[in-house]
């Protein structure tokens, strides 16, 4: 598949680095300048951005974490006037106030060209039409997804998100080839049109972009079987950018990281250092173009490893492995760390469960107790309960012998589960209502 700018995402390596230092350079003055909670901030640490002149030496800079950026709500994170901001987007908000972020005319111009090369990666063209299946609104994954496929030259359908079965009408009647939401929703949109009777492998659909929240292998494999398409991976975050940070080609070995707008670190998530690649750690982002709303080694808490190695693609960027944990998603039960993608993996790996699950945490006394909650094939609900049993403590066994836990297994007929176009919902704790 052609490459959006080889230019850039083929560059050599040494090259590459040169570019980094340079635009590290430059955002450390400019945040020192005009963000005076940078400003201190680097002064606590007697740095000053003359002391800049190796890419190692972006250790000697402050972490930035998500409480700063909402103890300066709205704005005080902002190096530009307000005049000059074009576009703001923010965070739900759901556990405090929002992290609000903003684009200049020049920070939208790179969004949609980071988000073109994502689209490309995964083939989109001028001839593809695009259903955009996400939320819009103040969620930066549908503008972000939108004017980087517009720009590719893709015709786009903003369907925004629910109402799957007008999203399935549009799929049948406007005879869309790539489709873009996330992957839960992708596998909510096959099991609404089997429901119908709609083959959806008999449309035009070939392709699927993916984003939003985590998911595995086990889930991309589900997607392609019943949608028949190539499904592939995107990452971003609202904080330094929104979607457009990184995304899969059609080789599906990683995805490939803007490292020429972004410096990536990968450090201990408890000590900060650095760990060695091919070593899991937390994913650390400088922002190297950002002219709004730059960011310093701000701390994603993904959990990822990155690959430095060729691509057959043809591409020199660094990969990352598709994020599946998250350090602040981590669930501590009876002691042991515990998290939900283990699971998920278990789960995807058995004959006859669906791809929808609930993890749901309780405390009786000082026990912690975990129940996970399974929707199954019809076939699985025998009229034997002995058949039943046995397949839960299958289950159950299954689990334990990955997460060390004893885990209760429910299952629930198919379609109990609740559905949303958004993120999904897999854990609820209740614990954290005591």
């Amino acid at each position: 598949m052609p490459i959006w700018n080889a230019e850039y995402e083929s560059m050599p390596r040494q090259d590459l680095a040169a570019l980094q230092l340079r635009r590290l350079q430059a955002t450390v003055e400019w945040v020192y300048e005009r963000v005076p909670f940078y400003r201190d901030a680097l002064d606590a640490a007697g740095v000053r951005p003359r002391d800049i002149r190796s890419l190692d030496d972006v250790r000697r800079l402050p972490m930035t974490d998500k409480a700063a950026l909402r103890d300066t709500y709205p704005y005080g994170m902002f190096a530009v006037p307000l005049e000059q901001v074009v576009r703001v987007h923010s965070s739900s908000g759901t556990t405090g106030k929002p992290i609000v972020v903003g684009y200049t005319k020049g920070d939208l111009n790179t969004w949609s060209e980071l988000t073109a090369r994502i689209a490309s990666a995964a083939g989109v063209t001028a001839a593809d039409r695009v259903q955009m299946a996400f939320l819009y609104g103040m969620f930066t994954g549908g503008w972000g997804m939108h004017y980087g496929i517009e720009r590719v030259g893709a015709t786009v359908f903003p369907a925004g998100a629910g109402n799957t079965e007008r999203q399935l009408m549009m799929m049948q009647d406007f005879g869309t080839t790539a489709l873009v939401c996330t992957p839960s929703y992708a596998l909510y949109i096959a099991e609404v049109a089997e429901k119908a009777g709609i083959d959806v492998r008999s449309l035009p659909l070939r392709v699927g972009l993916f984003g939003g929240e985590p998911s595995g292998e086990g889930m991309r494999e589900e997607i392609e079987k019943r949608l028949g398409i190539l499904a592939t991976d995107n990452y971003g975050l609202s904080e330094v950018m929104g979607p457009g940070v990184s995304g899969e080609c059609e080789h599906q070995c990683g995805l490939h990281m803007a490292e020429d707008h972004f410096l990536f670190e990968v450090v201990h998530p408890e000590t900060g250092e650095p760990v060695a690649e091919g070593e899991e750690g937390e994913l650390i982002i400088t922002t190297l173009t950002k002219e709004a709303f730059p960011v310093l080694r701000y701390r994603t808490h993904d959990l990822t490893v990155i690959d430095t190695s060729a691509c057959a693609c043809g591409r020199t960027a660094a990969r990352m492995r598709k994020v599946r944990a998250r350090t602040d998603d981590m669930l501590i039960i009876r002691g042991v760390n515990v998290f939900p993608s283990q699971i998920e993996d278990v789960l995807f790996k058995i004959e006859g469960i669906q791809p929808h699950y609930l993890i749901v945490i309780d405390r009786d006394g000082a026990m912690d107790d975990i129940e996970v909650r399974i929707e199954v094939a019809e076939e699985i609900f025998s009229d034997v309960m002995a058949d039943m049993v046995a397949f839960t403590k299958s289950v159950a066994e299954r689990i334990y012998a990955v997460i060390g836990l004893h885990a209760k297994v429910r299952l629930v007929e198919a379609g109990t589960i609740e559905r949303t176009a958004g993120k999904a919902k897999r854990v609820v704790d209740n614990r954290r209502t005591d």
